[in-house]
């Protein structure tokens, strides 16, 4: 069901046909090499017309390319009847979301009917490999034929398409997922689940596997078998009656421990239990992959969410998908499983307001669009809201709640922010890693919560890897601390801050203030007006704080605001090794160019590189290479977040270290490195290098911290917690606000 301001299909059945060879399912992210036919129809093509193939905004295939036949992606046509052709690539040249346009003029001559145009994607004649494939997973991946047989520039869409399916590769990474806090008696489901190189759910797992619990867990079978054509296996039903954190090892049949599950912490009593979401994606009807009902399905069947909703951009959502999505939101909310809210994506542009996220509690809500430029049908364009302010007003009664985003737009929360309705904001999605929304909100004195998602494109929600495209970071997931997984359990965990964010990883965090007299903790927000309150010592939230991480803890960190007040490592400078890390991170600017390259070397001198290991590097493409014993290289780039490698040296403090990128070029004694960050500023929104030392070996997963904190002595007192696991995954407590 896409958008109705489309492509022209004038006269659509008379403008020729289009085919590809070879056909059939071909590996994500592998090479090969793709020949479209298009053969003209009646009116032919008149000179200076011609045809585009063009591919959706999220896809990664290669990028065409037309000078280095032995290179990959290498793109030639052909004319059979002579005709000179021009060829040109731009990924901003046709209409969104089939933005990505390879363009092949009639330069000289024109086709009468019948003749054709043989464009050779990955042209293996002269020595390329081929074309690279996607990435991702896609039943219907179409190479889109548009025809501009009058030369007005007027292209018509071709009424059927060549498509192909891309599919999973092997698996190379298990994971076993569980959720992280149920009490003794609750019962609850393990996921286990192959992925190939991309981050696809493989369907080629085969094998017996056994699992291996930390403590007891009633109903979980001794070994399971996978077969050929299964992507994901679920055990539900299971009970553990013990309490502690358990984790369950599955080994494969040969005793290997392939996966380790996330912790979960099984408890006699809990007020709130943690639900994850992702509450931010969009399918092939917006700008994503695959249809609303399969990203649906996936969030719920190979990513075991708990909760998630759709948030297409409104500029292309028409009445009849708004009313498809509301259905499907109906369809699959289920009270304790899996709870889904209607939604969507508000889009302004970036002068108006930037990009918010709003769901609602229930389905038939009017939708609020930015602007109608996808949508042909006008008929309701009277309840657009336009800007930001306008948004705010239009749902001042709604049961709603919206949270701000950054995307290609970013949301200016200093232009526009409702307290009462926008309760959080999203520091992390597949875009990259924002913490400046975050002072942007305390630097206007808003109380807001920290939120995570994916922003997804790719099909992949609640396990959204960001392939190899300008996504920057594995996509984010939110932990909904909540007294029950219904729609008003979620709500009222998001309007009262009980929820933290990761980049994407499942742990354990608790973080709570205590007081030395009894403080008013209030029902809402007090400054939103009349509100109640109860008499606690204790507040849930961000100071005691335990994290219990999916892998080895880095570091903690205790912030008030963006004043970090302390920061807390689970090892001491005594245990500091042979290990060294180096980070590069932060993005160019706010807008929609924001990615930074930190292509570059490190080279030791007095010493010797023993192994070293990548951090955050999610494009396979850019690779990290250790060239000799003293020199390493790596292609790299952030949006936001993080990225680097850790390097095991042969000598812990001997020689010295060169960091060389276009950035940052600095040489540093290596006895000078230790437990905290030498920093190299970049200029930019925290674009930096850090490099500091960790232990050989680190088996700290957990932490629990008890600090004594003063009040600020004025203004709020802004709380929370924000941990960095040693395989680069960040987690965010939401703040607990202290007034006066």
């Amino acid at each position: 069901m896409p958008h109705s301001a489309g492509h022209s299909t004038y006269l659509a059945e008379r403008m020729g046909t289009a085919s590809v060879t070879p056909t059939g399912a071909f590996e994500a992210g592998s090479f090969q090499d793709f020949t479209v036919t298009y053969t003209a129809g009646y009116f032919g093509i008149d000179d200076t017309g011609g045809i585009k193939i063009v591919h959706r905004f999220a896809s990664d295939m290669g990028r065409p390319q037309f000078n280095d036949p032995k290179a990959p992606n290498y793109t030639t046509a052909e004319a059979s009847n002579g005709a000179v052709l021009q060829l040109e690539y731009d990924p901003k040249r046709n209409l969104r979301p089939w933005d990505k346009a390879l363009v092949i003029k009639v330069q000289r001559g024109f086709l009468r009917a019948g003749d054709r145009i043989t464009v050779r994607l990955g042209d293996p004649r002269q020595g390329s490999p081929g074309m690279r494939v996607q990435t991702f997973h896609e039943p219907t991946f179409e190479f889109k034929v548009l025809v501009d047989a009058f030369a007005t520039y007027n292209f018509v869409e071709l009424p059927v398409q060549p498509v192909v399916a891309v599919v999973a590769g092997p698996p190379v990474l298990f994971k076993a997922l569980l959720p992280t806090l149920r009490r003794t008696d609750q019962r609850f489901t393990l996921g286990f689940k192959g992925e190939d190189k991309w981050g696809n759910p493989s369907d080629r797992v085969a094998g017996t596997f056994t699992l291996r619990p930390s403590l007891p867990v009633e109903g979980l079978p001794a070994r399971f078998e996978m077969q050929p054509g299964m992507f994901v296996r679920a055990f539900p039903d299971l009970l553990g009656t013990t309490e502690g954190d358990l984790r369950i090892e599955v080994l494969d049949a040969a005793g290997r421990v392939v996966a380790v599950s996330n912790p979960l912490r099984l408890t006699r009593a809990a007020a709130l239990l943690p639900f994850w979401a992702d509450l931010h994606g969009q399918s092939e009807e917006t700008i994503g992959t695959n249809s609303a009902r399969e990203l649906i399905e996936f969030a719920r069947d190979r990513a075991f969410l708990d909760a998630m909703s759709h948030q297409g951009n409104d500029f292309q959502i028409t009445t009849p998908f708004w009313q498809e999505l509301n259905r499907l939101s109906a369809e699959f909310n289920r009270d304790g499983a899996f709870i889904m809210f209607p939604g969507y994506e508000w889009s302004g542009n970036t002068g108006l307001g930037g990009d918010r996220n709003v769901m609602f509690m229930t389905e038939g809500r009017q939708i609020h669009r930015s602007h109608h430029a996808l949508v042909g049908d006008l008929s309701d364009v009277a309840t657009d809201a336009n800007s930001a302010e306008d948004l705010f007003q239009a749902l001042k009664s709604e049961d709603c709640v919206v949270f701000a985003h950054i995307g290609g737009r970013y949301a200016d929360i200093k232009m526009a922010h409702d307290a009462r309705i926008e309760r959080a904001v999203e520091v992390h999605s597949d875009w990259g890693t924002f913490e400046w929304l975050l002072r942007d909100a305390f630097e206007q004195g808003y109380r807001v919560g920290i939120l995570a998602n994916s922003d997804g494109h790719k099909g992949r929600h609640g396990a959204s890897h960001p392939g190899a495209s300008l996504f920057g970071a594995y996509g984010g997931l939110t932990c909904m601390l909540a007294p029950e997984l219904t729609r008003a359990g979620i709500f009222e965990s998001l309007r009262k801050r009980h929820h933290y964010a990761t980049t994407g990883c499942r742990m354990i965090l608790d973080a709570r203030a205590r007081f030395d007299t009894e403080a008013d903790l209030f029902a809402a927000d007090p400054n939103l007006g009349a509100t109640t309150s109860t008499r606690v010592r204790d507040a849930i939230m961000g100071f005691v704080a335990e994290v219990v991480g999916a892998a080895p803890l880095e570091r903690l960190e205790i912030r008030n605001g963006m004043d970090v007040l302390e920061t807390v490592r689970p090892y001491t400078a005594n245990e500091l090794g042979r290990r060294i890390r180096v980070i590069w991170e932060g993005s160019e600017y706010r807008g929609r160019g924001r990615q930074t390259v930190w292509d570059g070397s490190a080279t030791v001198t007095g010493n010797a590189i023993e192994r070293i290991a990548p951090i955050n590097l999610w494009n396979i493409d850019k690779e990290l290479v250790r060239k000799s014993a003293t020199r390493l290289e790596w292609q790299a780039l952030t949006t936001g977040g993080f990225g680097g490698f850790d390097a095991w040296l042969a000598e812990p403090r001997a020689g010295t270290l060169t960091i060389d990128t276009a950035l940052v070029k600095t040489t540093i004694d290596i006895g000078s490195i230790g437990l905290e960050d030498q920093v190299f500023a970049a200029g930019g929104i925290k674009r930096q290098i850090r490099v500091f030392r960790l232990p050989d070996v680190n088996a700290a997963h957990a932490l629990r911290i008890e600090r004594r904190i003063p009040r600020a002595a004025t203004g709020d007192t802004a709380l929370y917690v924000c941990a960095t696991q040693e395989d680069g995954h960040l987690i965010w407590s939401s703040p607990i606000y202290l007034i006066r």
